[in-house]
């Protein structure tokens, strides 16, 4: 049979679809503790678009682990929803609305998606639908994924949004959730909060604290916004950009001085804003304003690299501490002809001089210069400088100590003392606060993100008691790899309050207040407990899904009054069967939010019972080197992959190209490799399964060479399976597949293929080694082990280690024969000869002792050389003795104990003596087996005498 993966998986999708092979139901008991349940999830897709490789790896990898443990004997439970919460799709509707030019290239270019369907996609959930039925769960069904899709919904369903509702009521109940204003990340476009989900650019940025250092001119402010307040006596000049619009505004009844930007971020965040007059930068180039900390007058330069749009948009310089500030006062004074322009005396600018206000270890004085000079930079342009200047930064953060002008402050450390220093400056009225971002941040809606106050509503995630529990959680989950367990402690140990809703979107309403929306990382935390009864809720009325009936569910019959409803104490019993959740996979930058409010919810909602088992990190996917971008159109479809490649080729890449926490890269000639080896082993099974069943009984029938691949055989399935316990995916496939393809490679080298014997031990092979890789190639292994046995490999249990074929001494021997055989080849490489006869010397019996005695004694060689020298024959053969003490202590230092035993054991001359026929064939010479110390020896050389133990010596003629 040829091997066609299109025709091959579209059948055996089309029987699972029609057995609902993957669509579990609790068995004869609820109890979980008398059946074993695996639950796996990991994040359901956000559909705003559609599905490319880089996904398709995110949710294979979790199949594998399904399917390693269906074939464990568990009963398996992997599901699969939409998250459609928030803003992002209705984003992408009004951009397609506006034919934006950017976008029709994504949806077209990208998607292929045709003008005639383009009008379905103009409200938000025709859009949602499309992406989600023509590209990811057509893509997901086309890679195999084994999804129970009964279990399938929407987080703008009705029902699941009654779910939420449950929630939320439950966590205002507990006191989790308080209003009060709150920094909010802000589209200005939409006029609405956003969160990571929402953001087109900027998705890693956030906003920070400034410090408003409130400089003046007469009645008049100017605040410039500093994250180092320390600096504030180090301050000689003030940048503006000439080229800007500024305003005088009225902020809290003072009359300030700042960008137009600046108003309006001022104004959002709480801010009482009147503007009077707006006008350019350069209006205010030559001015002079008064630092409120030391009443020092400093003059306002002209910089088009201040950007406006930071922070208020004027600039106070401190060249002795900032390297950027240093360069750009060196070419203000070496520029007099632009100064006079604006009307500013040269030699004003001149006499201006960096004032240090700290030291610093590993610099002098002046920090900033020493910086510059040491790294040859003599241009605010040169592209090493951000690197400088934060390295200056760190070291005197970490390191550097304030002058006696600090007064109490003095001989403090800056990491010590920054924030007690401006809160009381702060008090005195000199500095003031505001948020920004320190680089741009772009809505999907494709409005400037701002940072807001809002009076929201938000979650707690600072209250002392409820970190602790979420720490609980955390001390007994499995880590995936084991170094992430610090980043949720650390996570948890910053995160303050988190606002949970938007002004509008899609989404379930906050329950108290309809005109607000539940944000998409607030209403994403506990939907893995909605997947256990999701088919089930369809049989129930919307209107009946209250609190109660949840409470009832969640928390048992004793937790309402009256008669709890018994439709939910039915699917109790269905969600205490599969929970807790037993392995989530999931992407690493989420551990920052998404996966530790997951565990904080679970420690609030839930008993410890049904706390996560374990989270396993993902990493990113690249596409011949270079991020994947739907944006730019650098993706590649699974949809295309799978009709060049076949599904299997595709998986088998994405699951051993990297293990899932790493970072991965899709290179074409790569996955064609991949489809090759497959095909290749494809066209083996055959010729195996199309030959006759040999008639063999493996007791006495089997060679050493096929008992020494079964015990191979042996140490794969330890391999595979302690890989696959721990979701190596990479590492479990290599050792099933290319591992011991390697094995297979010398095994056919060695074997006479032809006998029966040979015949039973490769498909005795083939048959485990098919049920090694099911979870990883399902649609071909499921194939060939049906042909082979009449059952599909997932039908199939998991391969256990057959004790009777391990066997150290068997492999031992082999590898023996191995390397004599590499020995040979590499003499003849050498050589360039024609071999017609090989002689091959054992080292003589008194080397051995000698090996046995450092094998006993240890590696120190002092030790081994006591012990010989007190036997009169090897104290008699002097220096030869010595010269093998150490050749011996070598070997044995690169040996395991196991290893050495078995060298014990073995006759190493009838090892040899066994592969003569196969090393006959091998050179098509004759091949001779001499004891060093043995009768009738022909050495015509004397290369005997240099056998070593396990290292025979070789004459070639």
């Amino acid at each position: 049979m040829d091997y066609d993966p299109q025709e091959l998986e579209a059948d055996w999708r089309a029987r699972w679809d029609a057995e609902g092979r993957y669509e579990p139901d609790p068995t004869t008991t609820a109890d979980p503790d008398d059946e074993e349940t695996t639950f796996i999830t990991v994040p359901y897709p956000y559909p705003s678009g559609g599905m490319h490789i880089g996904h398709a790896r995110t949710y294979t990898v979790p199949d594998v682990y399904a399917r390693y443990r269906r074939q464990q004997g568990d009963d398996v439970l992997f599901p699969m929803a939409w998250h459609v919460t928030g803003t992002p799709i209705i984003g992408a509707v009004e951009r397609l609305e506006k034919r934006e030019e950017k976008q029709m290239s994504v949806l077209q270019d990208t998607y292929n998606v045709s003008d005639d369907v383009l009008s379905d996609l103009e409200t938000p959930m025709g859009y949602a639908r499309h992406f989600i039925e023509e590209h990811y769960k057509t893509g997901m069904q086309s890679l195999g994924l084994s999804i129970d899709w009964r279990r399938e919904f929407t987080t703008n369903d009705d029902r699941y949004s009654k779910f939420i509702t449950w929630q939320y009521e439950t966590l205002k109940e507990r006191g989790r959730l308080e209003k009060g204003l709150h920094p909010v990340k802000y589209c200005t476009e939409q006029e609405n909060p956003v969160t990571t989900h929402d953001l087109l650019e900027g998705e890693d940025v956030e906003y920070q604290e400034y410090t408003l250092v409130k400089f003046s001119q007469g009645e008049t402010t100017i605040p410039m916004a500093t994250l180092r307040p320390e600096t504030v006596r180090g301050v000689t000049n003030a940048y503006i950009n000439p080229d800007s619009p500024y305003v005088e505004a009225t902020v809290d009844g003072e009359q300030w001085l700042v960008s137009v930007e600046a108003a309006e971020k001022l104004d959002l965040q709480d801010h009482d804003v009147e503007i009077h007059r707006e006008f350019q930068g350069s209006e205010f180039v030559g001015e002079h304003v008064t630092n409120p900390v030391t009443g020092d007058e400093v003059l306002v330069l002209p910089a088009e690299f201040v950007d406006s749009d930071n922070a208020t948009g004027v600039v106070m310089s401190v060249p002795a501490h900032s390297p950027d500030d240093y360069l750009a006062l060196q070419e203000a004074k070496a520029d007099p002809d632009r100064l006079e322009a604006y009307g500013i005396d040269p030699a004003e600018v001149e006499a201006i001089e960096p004032v240090p206000i700290l030291d610093v270890e590993g610099y002098g004085e002046i920090p900033a210069k020493d910086a510059v000079e040491s790294a040859g930079i003599t241009s605010s342009n040169d592209p090493d400088l951000k690197e400088v200047t934060q390295d200056v930064y760190n070291a005197e953060f970490h390191t550097g100590r304030l002058h006696d002008a600090y007064g109490e402050y003095a001989d403090e450390l800056i990491e010590d003392v920054r924030d007690e220093l401006a809160n009381a400056y702060r008090e005195q009225g000199d500095f003031g606060a505001m948020y920004d971002f320190p680089e741009p941040v772009v809505s999907r809606a494709g409005g400037k993100v701002v940072v807001a106050y809002q009076d929201t509503w938000f979650l707690t995630y600072n209250d002392e008691d409820w970190k602790a529990e979420a720490k609980r959680v955390v001390d007994q989950l499995d880590t995936n790899p084991a170094n992430t367990r610090g980043e949720y402690d650390h996570t948890i140990d910053w995160l303050n309050e988190w606002p949970c809703i938007r002004n509008y979107g899609l989404g379930t309403k906050l329950p108290w207040d309809d005109s607000f929306v539940i944000e998409p990382l607030s209403d994403s935390t506990i939907y893995m407990a909605y997947y256990t009864i999701a088919h089930r809720l369809d049989e129930i009325p919307v209107e009946d899904l209250d609190r109660e009936f949840f409470d009832a569910l969640f928390y048992g019959e004793d937790a309402v009054e009256g008669e709890a409803d018994k439709r939910a104490l039915d699917l109790r019993d269905e969600w205490q069967y599969w929970y807790p959740v037993t392995q989530r996979f999931s992407a690493n930058d989420l551990i920052s939010n998404h996966l530790t409010f997951y565990l904080f919810h679970h420690a609030e909602l839930f008993d410890e019972a049904q706390w996560p088992d374990g989270i396993t990190i993902m990493g990113m996917g690249l596409l011949e080197g270079e991020k994947m971008s739907s944006s730019k159109g650098h993706v590649v479809l699974p949809g295309k992959a799978i009709e060049n490649y076949g599904a299997d080729t595709v998986r088998f890449f994405l699951l051993n190209s990297a293990e899932p926490w790493q970072d991965y890269d899709w290179r074409a000639e790569q996955v064609e490799g991949v489809e090759k080896q497959l095909r290749r082993f494809w066209n083996r099974a055959q010729e195996l399964i199309d030959a006759d069943e040999p008639d063999v009984d493996p007791q006495t029938d089997l060679k050493h060479i096929d008992r020494w691949l079964l015990s191979k055989l042996q140490t794969t399935i330890e391999s595979t399976t302690q890989a696959l316990e721990n979701a190596e995916t990479r590492s479990a496939s290599q050792a099933a597949f290319y591992g011991f393809e390697e094995h297979l490679k010398w095994y056919r080298r060695r074997a006479d293929l032809d006998r029966p014997g040979a015949q039973w031990t490769l498909r005795h092979v083939l048959e485990t080694r098919l049920r090694l890789l099911a979870p990883f190639i399902p649609f071909m292994t499921n194939e060939l082990h049906e042909q082979l046995t009449g059952t599909p490999a997932e039908d199939a249990p998991w391969p256990e280690v057959e004790s009777e074929w391990q066997s150290a001494r068997t492999e031992t021997e082999e590898r023996q024969i191995e390397r004599l055989t590499d020995d040979i080849q590499d003499i003849l490489n050498v050589t360039d000869q024609d071999p017609e006869t090989i002689r091959v010397y054992v080292a003589a019996d008194w080397k051995q002792s000698v090996f046995e005695t450092v094998r006993e004694t240890g590696t120190n060689v002092g030790d081994v050389m006591s012990e010989v020298m007190q036997v009169p024959d090897l104290r008699e053969r002097g220096n030869a003795v010595n010269q093998l003490v150490q050749d011996l202590v070598e070997l044995v230092r690169s040996l395991d104990d196991e290893t050495l035993a078995v060298l014990d054991e073995i006759d190493e001359t009838s090892t040899y003596e066994t592969a003569v026929g196969f090393l006959e064939r091998e050179y098509d010479a004759t091949v001779e087996i001499y004891a060093e110390d043995g009768e009738g020896i022909d050495d015509p050389e004397d290369r005997a005498s240099k056998a070593v133990p396990f290292r025979p010596a070789i004459h070639i003629e």
